[in-house]
């Protein structure tokens, strides 16, 4: 038999029984002691070629392995993903129980374990390990592979308490560590390992070592490509930052063109506020100098506001709280600005806006903005918006031009107001000092006023707040078409209107609200033409003055609505309103009964309020007395008998007696 036939076994990768069939053949054949020698020999030596060829194929198949494992790992660009394919390729190569990897931390100085594959002990997978301690730590160190059979019957590295209770409850045995490198430095151990007791090949290790360095290369390439993408995420956010703020710097100087061609073009408050919430959204108040709104409730596309009512511009009056849509009372309509503030109360309000001026810039409170502007220390205008969302720095920037271009047309109309208030003043001072005087009524008609309608002149007593008072009135006149000016220690207008005593008491409550003390209004009229002008204003002072007499500062009223003193300080001395404001339902109800309660309440006063002298004087019982001052008490009020109303009906009633006809 020829040596041929393991050449034959060979070829065809015959298992290592197969190897002995030709030699049992050739013994059971009675072949020779050197026949049977050199086919032992040849089976020797196909054994030797048959595991190198086995070795060379498992090489061969390992180092594919790893050249797909280089080309899974290379596609990979997650971090996480690249870290769990080599642990799970790892596994799969040396076919051990589990694999795992740790990662060097440069903040702590030790490795701590980042992923495994086949782990079952929650501890175990928390585990980190100084340099040098454990099989691990001594790698790290070290930056050499390091196997163990037996890991703690192993004394060749430092066993640690709490790094073999982990491997203790992980249940290995037997573990190999290879570094995982660039360069010279190490990032990591990656481990496989077995639960029984197995030596690694220096195949093994080699295998192993291989995987690292290209798992290495794929962990770097991994956190270089997301460092890549964290920079470009940061540029992109940067991009993105610096064209928000690019359009937001645009729309603040676009918003400051608009706000300043509405001022050139003529605009006023409302349509600066329109132009800041369409803008920003939400909704606009515009407060004055004391804290009241010149316009307000004004909202944008996103804001809660009413929006702008077409009513016309506010703050023809500015610095009086009123507004072109507000009430005659110059206070605003419920449904107007208060709701933009209602985060706020007053006092609130006011310390935002004293730190707005304070900060030179915009404050925030809650959900509220708030920027003000002061002239020479004194305060000129708040702008308080109610954001509709969120509020950049930029449009912040909006909210304090718009309030810089509010407080120059503040001050522009101030100026206006003042020189015109001028012309009025002097207009009215030629009114009652010199009615005489030639080119009256057309000086008048230059100004917007008609002579040949009802005026009411109105003279307003103050303590203090001279300059105040005397442009709120010069604003007040202009606002209504009147006349206002300031003589020595008064304010006097000239309003159109019939109701003097109504104008009386509008003047008053809205002059005493800004200068925040009392202010006392005697009015008179309604007058025609020039000649009545000088005589209104020397009885709406009287009134004025009694007023304050009477101790009723800070009220307003007529000469027809000081009862008996009326008759006093009024020009004409009209005896006849006088009568039916204090008599009259007496007097009334006596002529369609026929009755005599005038005549019982002559009596009854003269007998000093005795009703039993009353009935003697008139002849009737006491009972009937009591009846007809009842009723007088149902006709006059309850208060008929209090002090000042008994002494005005008691000179109703000697005036009534005097101008009744003789007998």
């Amino acid at each position: 038999m020829s040596a041929r036939v393991f050449l034959e076994l060979l070829a065809r990768e015959a298992s290592a029984v197969e190897f002995e069939g030709p030699v049992l053949a050739a013994r059971t054949a009675g072949a020779d002691p050197a026949t049977l020698a050199e086919l032992e020999e040849a089976k020797l030596a196909a054994l030797r070629v048959r595991t190198l060829l086995r070795r060379r194929a498992r090489r061969e198949a390992e180092l594919s392995a790893l050249f797909d494992s280089a080309g899974d790992l290379a596609a990979l660009r997650d971090l996480d993903a690249v870290l769990e394919a080599i642990v799970h390729r790892a596994r799969q190569l040396l076919g051990t129980d589990t694999a795992y990897l740790t990662l060097h931390d440069p903040d702590r100085g030790d490795t701590w374990m980042r992923v495994t594959d086949g782990s079952v002990s929650a501890k175990f997978r928390t585990l980190r390990l100084a340099m040098g301690a454990g099989l691990g730590g001594l790698v790290a160190q070290t930056a050499t592979p390091y196997a163990t059979a037996d890991y703690f019957a192993d004394e060749r590295f430092r066993h640690m308490h709490h790094i073999d209770d982990a491997v203790r409850e992980e249940g290995l045995v037997a573990i190999l560590g290879v570094p995982l490198k660039l360069g010279a430095r190490v990032i990591g151990v990656l481990f496989a390992a077995n639960r029984s007791v197995r030596p690694f090949t220096r195949d093994e290790v080699a295998l192993l070592s291989s995987l690292a360095a290209h798992a290495a290369v794929a962990i770097d390439n991994a956190r270089l490509l997301q460092e890549t993408r964290d920079a470009l995420e940061e540029l992109s956010q940067a991009n993105r930052s610096l064209n928000a703020h690019s359009e937001a710097v645009e729309r603040a100087a676009l918003a400051h063109d608009r706000m300043t061609g509405l001022v050139l073009r003529g605009g006023g408050v409302e349509d600066v506020a329109a132009v800041v919430t369409e803008v920003l959204g939400g909704s606009l108040v515009v407060l004055d100098d004391a804290g009241r709104p010149i316009t307000g409730g004004l909202g944008g596309p996103d804001g809660p506001g009413p929006g702008r009512s077409g009513t016309g511009r506010s703050s023809d009056v500015p610095g009086t709280g009123r507004s072109s849509g507000a009430s005659g009372t110059g206070r605003p309509e419920p449904d107007g600005p208060a709701g933009a503030c209602d985060d706020l109360d007053a006092a609130a309000l006011a310390e935002a806006a004293q730190s707005s001026r304070a900060l030179g810039r915009t404050v925030r409170r809650g959900n509220l903005l708030v920027a003000s502007v002061d002239v020479g220390g004194e305060p000129l205008c708040t702008l308080v918006l109610r954001a509709g969302g969120p509020v950049a720095d930029t449009d912040q920037r909006i909210l304090e031009r718009a309030a810089l271009v509010t407080a120059l047309l503040l001050l522009f109309r101030r100026t206006v107001a003042e020189a015109e208030g001028r012309v009025r003043g002097e207009l009215l001072d030629d009114l009652i000092s010199r009615p005489g005087l030639g080119g009256l009524a057309e000086r008048a008609r230059r100004v917007g006023v008609d002579l040949d309608r009802d005026h009411v002149v109105v003279v307003v007593r103050h303590d203090g707040g001279r300059e105040r008072a005397a442009f709120w009135a010069s604003s007040r006149a202009s606002t209504e078409h009147g006349l206002a000016a300031q003589r020595g220690d008064e304010v006097v207008l000239l309003l159109p209107g019939g109701d003097p005593g109504l104008l009386a008491k509008r003047v008053a409550a809205e002059l005493s609200a800004s200068l925040g003390r009392p202010a006392t209004a005697g009015a008179c009229g309604p007058v025609r033409g020039i000649s009545g002008v000088t005589a209104a204003h020397r009885e709406a002072r009287r009134c004025a003055d009694a007023l304050r007499a009477l101790g009723r500062a800070g009220e307003g009223a007529s000469a027809a609505e000081l009862g008996f003193v009326g008759l006093l300080v009024g020009e004409g001395r009209d005896i006849e309103t006088f009568l039916s404001s204090a008599l009259g339902p007496v007097l009334d109800y006596d002529a369609r009964r026929g009755t005599s309660l005038t005549g019982t309440l002559t009596a009854y006063f003269g007998t000093g309020g005795s009703l039993s002298r009353t009935a003697e004087a008139l002849h009737i019982h006491v009972n009937t007395v009591t009846q007809r001052l009842e009723r007088i008490g149902r006709l006059l009020g309850a208060d008929w008998q209090e002090p000042e109303r008994a002494l005005e009906i008691q000179l109703a009633l000697r005036l009534h007696r005097l101008s009744e006809p003789a007998p």
